[in-house]
Parts: C-alpha cells; sequence; structure tokens
C-alpha cells in the first residue's frame, strides 16, 4: 500500500504564508493534530515512511509514528514546491494580480514561475524519480509505505499516481494530518 499524509498545521498556516522550502516547525496545534493522527491511524500497518527534510514534516513522522518500530528516512525530493521571493507572503490572494496566485486557482497556466518559484515540470520531475526509484519499487515487493509531505508536493505525487491533468492539481484537497491511501 501507498499512504500519504499532509504534516500538521504551523504557525505560517495559521497567518496564510506561502511556506515552500522555508523550514517552519509545527505550532502546538499542528502537534495536537499529529497526536490525534497518531490514535486515529494506530492500526493502519507501516513498513517505512520517506518524509520531507523539513521540520515540520519530519516532526509530525515523529508523533505519528511514535511508539512503533517504522523507519523514517528523509529524502530531499519530498520537500515542499520551492514559491521562490513569494515565500513568507500572507495572503496574496488579496494583493491584486499577485502572480503566485495562478499556480493555486488556475495551476494549468502556470507555465512561466515568477520570482525564482519551482515550476511544476521540476517539482513532477523531483517527486517523479521519488516514486519511480523508491517508493513504488517497495510497494511492489508487498510494503505498506508512507510519505509525509506537504501540500504542493503530495499533490504532485496525488496527480501522477492517479494519472490527473494539471488542470485539477488541487483537487485531491490535501488537509493537515489526514491519511490518504493511493495504491
Amino acid at each position: 500500500m501507498l499512504y500519504i499524509i499532509r504534516h500538521g498545521k504551523t504557525d505560517w498556516n495559521e497567518q496564510h504564508r506561502l511556506q515552500g522550502h522555508t523550514d517552519i516547525p509545527l505550532n502546538d496545534e499542528g502537534r495536537e493534530m499529529a497526536e490525534n493522527a497518531r490514535n486515529e491511524y494506530k492500526d493502519v500497518h507501516f513498513d517505512i515512511c520517506f518524509c520531507s527534510p523539513l521540520i515540520r514534516a519530519r516532526e509530525t513522522a515523529e508523533i505519528l509514528l511514535k511508539g512503533r518500530n517504522v523507519p523514517i528516512i528523509t529524502d530531499d525530493r519530498l520537500m515542499e514546491m520551492g514559491f521562490g521571493e513569494y515565500e513568507g507572503l500572507a495572503y496574496s490572494f488579496e494583493i491584486p494580480n499577485c502572480p503566485i496566485n495562478t499556480l493555486f486557482l488556475e495551476p494549468e497556466k502556470y507555465t512561466d514561475p515568477p520570482g525564482g518559484a519551482e515550476s511544476f515540470e521540476e517539482l513532477f520531475a523531483r517527486t517523479g524519480e521519488f516514486l519511480r526509484e523508491t517508493a513504488l519499487p517497495q510497494v511492489n515487493d508487498g510494503k505498506d509505505v508512507l510519505i509525509v509531505g506537504h501540500g504542493a508536493m503530495n499533490s504532485s505525487i496525488v496527480c501522477q499516481v492517479r494519472n490527473m491533468p494539471i488542470k485539477d492539481f488541487w483537487s485531491a484537497g490535501i488537509p493537515n494530518c489526514k491519511l490518504m491511501k493511493l495504491l
């Protein structure tokens, strides 16, 4: 089986800031969400966990799997999508014509990332490589694999596993600390 989960909440989630590669820790609510997920999913079997190296994902994985004998392996290919100069920007939707909003409102038109932001091609290349080289071989060997990551990064994996078009990039809805079974 292949499972995916998004990290718990951070202060920047609360402030509606774009996090991207910025390494923001969980806040108290995020830690509580991860604890609740640990209880909710205690009977779901995982053989191995692959995790973003960013602290909000690592901490979520550690809380979620506390007391289990499940290795947590960080992989840089699971980092959140990079938002370039827009990282840290709050309430982008309240800024008229803010270029980064295309990513969220019309992903199929997000073809020329502004301000050093990562493109879909770059994101899909690294997460696709991770799926092909690391996760799917484990699943094909009968392992139950958990990926702990981020909203956009997780969406890229969902799109690839389910063969969804970019226009539907956000359609899976990736809430914090809710487990999703992909395969």
